[in-house]
């Protein structure tokens, strides 16, 4: 069972051996050490359960409901019962080609689900419950109403309740309320789900729990798996929106001259109408970009990487400026301590270390390591302490020593506990500029609970006594990664809280332009204007506050940047929460785990450029598929207007259109999308996918229309013969667009346009396929004319092509 030392009679000793009774402020609350398991098993069933579970994933039957009940199934299922009725079977194949659609894609984010499911309970925090009179963690789920849970700083608050102990309690409601400042809790005070902890340590009792505490459904849904609100799927979206108002008025027009061309016919009018409606609905789209996320998803899974929110794949892909926190991130969370260099000759400063470990049940990096280093002392009891806070920037406990003296001790940085000019600031500017860290223990002459109401009193408070000096671990990996950003064209800016001379130094050994002038953030000014100039200017900063790395971000996304931020402390959580990425560490504390969007769980800072790599490939291959599909979209809503326009038969049945669509979209695009791709993202998909797939798909109609038409002038009335043709010049055509999609060439993307050729080529030969799919080339002429037709549209979309390239080079 933990420990914890707080009034007199649990001991230094007794707390870092972990022996002695129960904790005092719990043991003395009236409630005893929490709830027995008969009474937890009575809640249970009861129902008073916290039975609301953070979910990274959308349920089984919402992935089953949102892939099988979607306004294209709708459109194509219609289309394929009425093919059912007048026959034949060949021409509903495109019924077949939807259900292989939506059961890959069920499949698919199914695997994407387990591995998120399983990532999400690794990464989940556990809060610290008495039970029986044990300290157990515990899953958030398994909280019950009256539970006694253990806070302390960085934890998030999971459930509502009322604050039973608080030792210098302050918790962060930023995230429900939106007041930046964090709230000193006392005894009877009330908490909420969702918030967390920035200071001290108490305990409260569970009021409201499961979908009672609305706070937590919130927060929950808020950061619940979704596969919406990205620029790619917005883009869709659009793109979806533009199809339907092309089909609706094209397909009631091809209806209408379907009946009237073939009144004699009506079975074949209405497959010919079919035929028309089917390839205008992009109906494989949706499911690529949905199975190209939940691909990304398994395999950054794969690599310990827990994604929270589906677009953050395509967000970071996206970003241009990447702020880092120093501590946890490109240096290790744990430290060493190098040195202690005591300032007064009559302190103990080694047995004052070790007691100030020793009284801190929740000890940061910096406190672990004197922790290692320095034993705590037998005799030293506490009767006070302050909590360590990312806004003081020091800590401290009030002990009887062994002589029975009472004393007040600080602990924190130098630069923010003595005034400028001190010269132990010298002696501690000089490790910094090694790159090492340096603590300052100091003794007050004031009451800690004096200090702090009024932090600003402090350099005339204390009097230095010694320096602690930690070094820290640049993680191996941090070079590398941050040369792959810079070789991505993403500026990163080092934003820390330690030393900015001490940053500096880290930020030079790691080569990073600008660590040779590091800015000291408590000297930045606090217009927004003259801050975004000023963070935009510099790359490191020392000092920064939590609410200045918040203001930071803001700044910088003032000026059109698109920020991530990466972190790992409770100091952290406002800026990761405001920037368009939030990446926390596996080993952070709960509460910035919760608001991260992308959380590295093996805390490995080398797999960001993989989280990068599966946003550019998402982003590029859905755009490559696009184009096909919107191609195909554009070229048959077209080829609907001149067959309405000309009062002649659609020139496609339904056989024909899903063999084209198969061979020259809906199997290419499936390689296509989960292909490798290393290009940049770049704004206005949309744009650019009309730009190509709107005068492709002009081209195709216009080539297939002059095939088709000069066909009816070779044929007597043979409309098969017509088809044959015209189905040859749009293969050839959409063939061709495929071919360009699908550079810049490899041996297998080679492969796959000569297989789609050859497999079209083997239909045209074999004669059960010929009268399968109702295809026969009769003479030569329209034949070649239809080649010819094919090549003039594929030389006009080459010329299209380059037109586009030099666009986006110029851009």
């Amino acid at each position: 069972m933990e420990k914890r030392l707080d009034e007199p009679g649990v001991t230094a000793e007794t707390v870092a051996s972990g022996g002695g009774a129960l904790p005092p402020h719990i043991a003395g609350d009236g409630r005893g050490a929490g709830l027995t398991t008969a009474e937890v098993a009575e809640r249970v069933a009861l129902g008073q359960v916290n039975d609301v579970p953070a979910r990274s994933s959308r349920s089984i039957g919402e992935i089953v409901r949102s892939n099988l009940f979607t306004r294209i199934n709708a459109i194509i299922g219609v289309l394929f019962v009425i093919i059912l009725i007048v026959g034949p079977i060949q021409d509903a194949l495109f019924g077949g080609v939807i259900l292989a659609n939506t059961l890959i894609g069920i499949v698919q984010e199914l695997r994407a689900k387990r591995t998120l499911d399983q990532l999400a309970i690794v990464g989940e925090s556990r809060p610290r419950v008495w039970r029986d009179g044990e300290r157990v963690p515990l899953r958030p789920g398994e909280i019950v109403i009256d539970d006694l849970i253990d806070l302390g700083q960085g934890d998030k608050i999971v459930v509502d309740g009322t604050v039973t102990t608080a030792d210098n309690l302050e918790v962060d409601e930023s995230l429900l309320t939106g007041e930046a400042d964090p709230v000193v809790k006392h005894p009877g005070d009330p908490v909420m789900s969702g918030s967390f902890v920035v200071a001290g340590s108490g305990a409260f009792t569970a009021t409201r729990v499961g979908r009672e505490a609305y706070a937590s459904q919130l927060a929950e849904e808020a950061r619940r798996f979704t596969l919406v609100n990205s620029e790619l799927r917005n883009g869709i979206d659009r793109i979806l929106k533009f199809v339907t108002y092309a089909i609706v008025p094209a397909g009631i027009s091809l209806i209408i001259t379907q009946l009237m061309v073939n009144d004699d016919d009506l079975p074949e009018a209405v497959r010919r109408m079919v035929g028309g409606l089917v390839p205008m609905v992009p109906e494989g789209l949706v499911l690529l970009t949905s199975l190209a996320f939940a691909v990304g998803v398994v395999r950054l899974g794969r690599k310990q990487c827990l994604v929270q929110e589906l677009p953050a794949i395509e967000g970071l892909a996206r970003v241009d400026t990447v702020c880092l926190d120093k501590t946890g991130t490109l240096t290790e969370a744990s430290m060493d301590v190098d040195e202690v260099l005591p300032l007064a000759s009559d302190v103990p400063v080694r047995e004052v270390l070790g007691a100030l470990g020793a009284a801190d049940e929740r000890p940061n990096a910096s406190l672990q390591a004197i922790i290692d280093a320095c034993p705590a002392p037998e005799g030293w009891v506490r009767h006070a302490v302050a909590p360590f806070s990312s806004a003081r920037r020091w800590s401290g406990a009030e002990f009887a020593e062994p002589s029975g003296e009472r004393s007040a001790w600080l602990l924190g940085a130098p630069d923010t506990m003595l005034p400028p000019g001190h010269s132990v600031l010298a002696a501690a500017d000089s490790y910094g500029t090694r790159g090492l860290r340096v603590l300052l223990l100091a003794r007050s002459s004031r009451p800690l609970d004096t200090l702090m109401e009024d932090p600003a009193a402090v350099p005339d408070a204390v009097l230095p006594c010694g320096l602690v000096v930690l070094r820290q671990r640049i993680r191996p990996e941090a070079p590398a990664t941050l040369a792959y950003f810079a070789d991505q064209g993403v500026t990163a800016k080092v934003i820390s809280g330690d030393n900015a001379v001490s940053v500096g130094s880290v930020a030079s050994s790691l080569s990073l332009p600008g660590a040779d002038s590091p800015v000291d953030a408590r000297f930045l000014p606090e217009d927004p204007t003259a801050l975004a100039d000023e963070v935009e200017k510099h790359t490191i900063f020392g000092r920064v506050g939590p609410q200045q790395k918040r203001d930071m971000v803001g700044a910088l996304q003032s000026r059109g940047h698109t920020v991530a931020m990466t972190g790992d402390g409770v100091n952290d959580v406002l800026a990761l929460k405001d920037a368009d990425i939030g990446v926390g560490m596996g080993s952070g504390s709960p509460a910035t785990r919760a608001v991260a969007q992308i959380v590295l769980l093996d805390n490995n800072f080398a797999s960001l450029p993989s989280v990068v790599a599966e946003g550019r490939r998402v982003i590029g291959n859905i755009e490559r598929v696009a184009n096909l599909f919107l191609t195909k979209t554009m070229y048959s809503v077209l080829m609907a207007v001149v067959v309405v326009l000309t009062q002649v038969p659609y020139p496609f049945l339904p056989r024909h259109i899903t063999l084209i669509g198969s061979l020259t979209i809906g199997i290419p695009a499936f390689f296509l999308a989960l292909a490798p791709n290393k290009e940049r993202a770049r704004p206005n998909f949309v744009g650019r996918v009309l730009r190509f797939a709107v005068p492709a798909g002009a081209l195709a109609a216009a080539a297939t229309s002059v095939s088709y038409f000069y066909a009816r002038s070779v044929y007597d009335d043979n409309l098969d013969a017509e088809t044959s043709a015209a189905t040859l010049t749009l293969f050839l055509t959409a063939l061709w667009a495929l071919a360009i999609i699908a550079r810049p060439y490899t041996w297998w993307r080679i492969l796959l346009v000569l297989t789609m050729g050859a497999a079209f080529a083997v239909v045209l030969v074999v004669p059960y396929l010929q009268e399968f799919f109702q295809l026969q080339l009769v003479g030569l002429a329209a034949p070649w004319a239809a080649v010819a037709s094919a090549v003039m549209a594929g030389l006009a979309l080459e010329i299209v092509w380059a037109q586009d390239r030099r666009r986006k080079t110029a851009g």
